[in-house]
């Protein structure tokens, strides 16, 4: 009698285990294949499928079931293998799973019991040899060894790891943190967990496997055969929370995650990274000689069920294993639902006769995709049993309402993780034809929505952890030293291998990043450096020839320079950008230049630019305020006058003060014939007064004090009112502007108190001259255009004159049995000179 073939194909990772069986189940006339994750089922039946054609392929899995009616190969998780089909070829996939305590029962009871008609394979780690010997006698048992060599690299930082690497950690938020901190540093990775749907999966693979990017962050899913091209598989942590608490991983388990680097005869490495600490000696050792201690128990649990009730269903659930060798695992997500069901007397009372239990063992098998560690599970399973028991199928508006709550693809990352998860609860009701009313339509809408949200977690992952710019420039950069295609855009933008990396302004280099970070800007340089090499000197030589109207002024005494690509452009077009600064010289007319600081300039550059804004600035100078070196130059003919004049040039044009005592009558003819006026309240030149030089001396002299020069009065103002002693002025207005000046700024600036206003230096001179003329003998009439020329209101008017030295007389009537006009005000000189505040020299 013809006896079917039982083999077990063990070994390390890299073995090519897999490759075999899917050869084998495919030169079979039929065959079924278990994968311990829906994710491998998946990439395989593709294979499949590619092999056979879609017609000859199932894909089952707990929310997927693709059934051609003539199919003849199966691509199955574990638990969903159709044992009922007669087929020729049967394999497991991992079979050393065996002993996990959580879903290791699924795999004894196929180790037991699941074969094929002709051949049965089972393949895994040889750590399951013993126990196999033991538990299936008749199997013939063949090791392998890894194609490549597999070595420990030690404990490297994440900016240190090569290209190709896989790191691993063990939680969502770890995964995220770490796939955060190579975006920054390493230009982006690829996210792979097991909690993701395969279309999820495999785009996020895509980026890695098309070298979009070098890094994959990974959970240990990625140690069950999912096929990348790594080279270095890296341990962000050697500890892990296996649903119950935290452990430290086994050596057999970090080898069949490190087993992921090296693929066909290409070798490998593992190490450490981030936080996590370097292995032991002896646990590498082992990893690298794939020498681990045999499993002495496989987890196991009763698979001849007793429907008669639920006591006894129960009952039969927590038998003991009937051999050495085999033990009762953890208690199942469907045990601890049916067990929670059990004491419920609505479901005890619908849970009669045989075909009540088994549906309600049925219902409490729907899994918990979700983990929300409450009762929510229970609940929607129990209700699922309430509707198929009292109805005989889910009501179809309860599934639909259901299906559509879940069809938004708005939210961050754990929002759109729920979904997922949510929806493939509801992909695998849907999946039970015999539970849904048309289940073809329900199954439809559950794989739409979830390739719906699939696509939009893949794309939220992306979003938030691939920079395309900055993983291909970084990968460009290390890959190569010929030169890379750059340029500079007529606008300054920066332009390397058609990526935008930032933009030039003067001399300095922006780079355009949204965080900057760092360590993503130092990669964003090395490319910069590369495009701007022939850029900086042109524009070195662009400043020398620029016509003077392409440089400014600005308040902290930067000097801007305005960029144009097309030489002599007209004013305003163009790039503006800082390029020095102002320091204080040796006297206010005599600022130093200070090229301002780029990395892209050598020293000759520097004093090219250098000379170039000295030359500007000395011609600045010299338009708006050179009546002062002329003035100094006519003082060298007469003794007299050089005293006033190198007063005026150590005040930038303005000594303010009353001058009746410091210049003789005598001597205020020949100031005035070389252009100095010696006014009642200040010695000062009239062209020092206009606006433009007017706001050149506020710059001089607030950068000889070393502040930020203040702002300037709006033009075409004559007065403004004084601060208030108490209160603050209204924000914006002229007084407060004038409140915040520092003190001595509005004498420099030509501005003088004339009690409650500040008055413009030239206007109050040259009324107060006008009235001295007018009231040289006696009083005289006010003009009457007085108060307007003064800029003030009438009845501020006799409070400016006493400021100006001048006294108002209020007209009067005539006396009794007097005709004629009324006297009318008058104007006359004060019988004191006048005080000054703000405006005396110190």
């Amino acid at each position: 009698m013809f006896q079917p073939r039982v083999r077990a194909v063990l070994g390390p990772t890299n073995t090519g285990k897999t490759h075999l069986a899917i050869t084998r189940l495919l030169a079979h006339a039929s065959g079924v294949i278990g994968f311990p994750l829906r994710l491998l089922a998946r990439e395989n039946y593709d294979r499949m499928v590619a092999a056979k054609g879609e017609r000859h392929v199932a894909l089952i899995t707990g929310e997927e079931k693709i059934v051609p009616p003539g199919a003849r190969w199966f691509s199955c998780t574990v638990e969903a293998m159709p044992l009922d089909r007669q087929v020729e070829f049967l394999a497991v996939d991992e079979i050393q799973l065996c002993a996990d305590p959580d879903r290791g029962h699924v795999f004894t009871d196929r180790l037991l019991h699941a074969r094929g008609l002709v051949e049965t394979m089972f393949l895994g780690a040889e750590t399951i040899a013993p126990l196999m010997r033991r538990l299936v006698p008749q199997a013939e048992i063949e090791t392998r060894p890894r194609l490549s060599q597999l070595t420990y690299a030690g404990p490297a930082k994440l900016t240190r790891l090569p290209p190709r690497s896989a790191v691993v950690a063990f939680s969502a938020g770890e995964v995220y943190a770490i796939a955060e901190a190579i975006r920054r540093r390493r230009g982006g990775c690829a996210v792979v967990m097991g909690r993701l749907s395969p279309r999820t999966r495999n785009a996020q693979v895509a980026l890695y496997q098309n070298r979009e990017v070098d890094f994959l962050v990974a959970t240990d899913a990625i140690g069950m055969g999912l096929n990348m091209d790594v080279d270095h598989v890296a341990f962000a942590s050697l500890v892990k929370f296996d649903g119950r608490q935290n452990r430290q991983l086994t050596p057999q388990e970090l080898a069949q995650i490190a087993g992921r680097a090296g693929r066909g005869m290409r070798d490998g490495t593992f190490g450490t990274t981030a936080d996590c600490p370097a292995l032991p000696d002896d646990v590498a050792d082992k990893i690298e000689r794939h020498s681990f201690e045999p499993l002495t128990a496989l987890a196991w649990r009763n698979s001849d069920l007793d429907f008669s009730g639920l006591d006894p269903l129960l009952a039969s659930l927590i038998a003991l294993p009937p051999q050495p060798g085999l033990t009762r695992g953890n208690d199942a997500t469907d045990f601890l639902v049916l067990s929670a069901l059990a004491r419920d007397p609505v479901v005890r009372d619908l849970a009669k006769g045989r075909e009540r239990v088994r549906l309600l063992w049925e219902a409490c098998q729907i899994p918990d995709y979700r983990k929300l560690a409450d009762d929510s599970h229970t609940a929607l399973c129990g209700r699922v049993f309430g509707h198929l028991a009292l109805e005989g199928r889910l009501p179809r508006d309860w599934v639909a309402n259901q299906i559509a709550q879940l069809d938004r693809t708005d939210g961050d990352l754990d929002t759109l993780m729920a979904r997922l998860a949510s929806i493939r609860v509801w992909t695998y009701i849907a999946s039970r034809a015999d539970w849904v009313p048309d289940a073809a339509h329900f199954q439809a809408e559950a794989r739409r929505v979830e390739d719906a949200l699939s696509d939009a977690l893949h794309e939220a992952l992306t979003a938030r952890f691939v920079d395309r710019r900055a993983a291909h420039l970084m990968r460009r950069l290390d890959e190569t030293e010929e030169e890379l295609l750059s340029a500079v855009t007529r606008r300054g933008e920066v332009v390397v291998e058609g990526h935008a990396v930032g933009h030039v302004r003067g001399f300095e280099f922006e780079p355009a990043l949204g965080s900057g970070d760092e360590d993503e800007k130092r990669v964003v340089l090395r490319a910069a450096r590369r495009a701007l090499r022939d850029e900086i000197p042109r524009r070195v030589t662009a400043l020398e020839q620029s016509k003077d109207h392409a440089f400014g002024l600005r308040p902290d005494h930067t000097v801007t320079w305005t960029y144009s690509p097309a030489l002599n452009a007209p004013p305003g077009l163009g790039d503006t950008a800082p390029v020095a600064r102002l320091r204080p010289g040796p006297e206010p007319l005599k600022p130093q230049v200070e090229v301002l600081p780029s990395e892209f300039l050598d020293g000759t550059q520097r004093e090219r630019i250098r000379a170039r804004i000295a030359a500007w600035l000395e011609g600045l100078i010299r338009r708006e305020l050179g009546t002062l070196e002329a003035v100094e130059k006519k003082a060298e003919e007469d003794g007299a006058l050089r005293g006033p004049a190198f007063r005026l040039r150590e005040s930038l044009g303005l000594v303010p003060g009353a001058t009746e005592g410091l210049v003789p009558p005598e001597l205020r003819p020949r100031l005035k014939a070389i252009g100095v006026r010696a006014g009642r309240f200040a010695l000062y030149l009239p062209e020092a007064l206009r606006p433009r030089a007017m706001a050149l001396r506020g710059q001089l002299w607030a950068l000889s004090q070393g502040i930020e020069t203040p702002p300037l009065p709006p033009p075409g103002l004559v007065s403004i009112a004084a601060p208030p002693a108490e209160g603050a002025p209204p924000p914006g207005s002229p007084t407060a502007l004038v409140a915040a000046w520092p003190r001595g700024y509005d004498a420099v600036l030509g501005w003088m108190p004339a009690g409650p206003v500040l008055l413009r230096l030239d206007v109050a001179e040259r009324v107060a001259a006008e009235l001295g003329y007018l009231t040289r003998r006696a009083p005289a009439m006010l003009p009457p255009d007085l108060a307007s020329r003064l800029g003030v209101k009438a009845e501020l008017l006799p409070a400016v004159l006493e400021a100006l030295g001048f006294r108002l007389l209020p007209g009067g009537e005539l006396p009794e049995g007097h005709y004629g006009p009324p006297t009318p005000p008058r104007v006359g000189h004060l019988p004191r000179p006048p005080a000054h505040g703000r405006g005396q020299p110190a």
